[in-house]
């Protein structure tokens, strides 16, 4: 059987179980709540399954959301088609505009025609390829601390999906590197694009790199 995480890309934007998946996946917390105040999470799939794992996970394990909770995601799903279009924008955008910086090591994002995995995400994803892509600077690990602490619209932060952008560097010496590409293993961001201004994120960008001591293309 086979089950897909499709957090990354939200209902609004891949349907694994279309697509043949027996389980699709969603951590609600993410896009579907939209605004990084609840924690939540949803299996979809067919009725058989689901009734087995509300029978035995849920009662076993106690996996079952507060009514507090499953409220906040219930009015923020409202707005999920309107905030995915932006973050899709945004989050293109944003790493064709790193393409093209002499300082940027390298951009992954399936939007772009540059990526490994383009020609699937286009087949399978529709409008947007998702709002988080990973970049990496020619730089040393400090250089990327320091490009983060100078980001004044971006906040350095873990998660992803909200309203707001959200930047972490994970670096060199991160636990998980055995599992990334080797252009990862010097470090890199994760950027999880908001729904503000495209032009103020890559503004915001462009000054934290030239904060650094890089020029920029544009």
């Amino acid at each position: 059987m086979l089950s897909v995480d499709n957090t990354f890309a939200s209902p609004f934007n891949q349907r694994p179980i279309e697509l043949g998946a027996d389980f699709s996946v969603e951590s609600l917390t993410k896009y579907i709540n939209g605004h990084g105040d609840a924690m939540g999470g949803a299996i979809i799939g067919k009725k058989e399954y689901l009734d087995k794992i509300r029978a035995v996970s849920q009662v076993n394990l106690g996996g079952t959301i507060s009514p507090f909770n499953a409220w906040l995601i219930m009015r923020g799903s409202v707005t999920l088609p309107l905030r995915m279009k932006q973050h899709n924008k945004n989050a293109l955008e944003i790493a064709k505009w790193l393409e093209k910086q002499p300082s940027v090591s390298f951009v992954a994002y399936p939007g772009l025609e540059s990526h490994k995995g383009y020609e699937t995400a286009k087949k399978q994803m529709s409008p947007g390829f998702g709002g988080v892509l990973s970049f990496g600077l020619k730089a040393d690990h400090d250089t990327h601390n320091k490009f983060v602490s100078n980001l004044k619209i971006i906040t350095s932060a873990v998660s992803l999906g909200h309203d707001e952008s959200l930047i972490v560097f994970l670096g060199e010496n991160d636990e998980r590197q055995y599992l990334y590409p080797q252009e990862f293993k010097n470090g890199f961001f994760r950027f999880s694009a908001g729904i503000e201004d495209t032009e103020d994120l890559i503004e915001d960008i462009r000054q934290a790199l030239k904060s650094v001591g890089f020029k920029t293309t544009d």
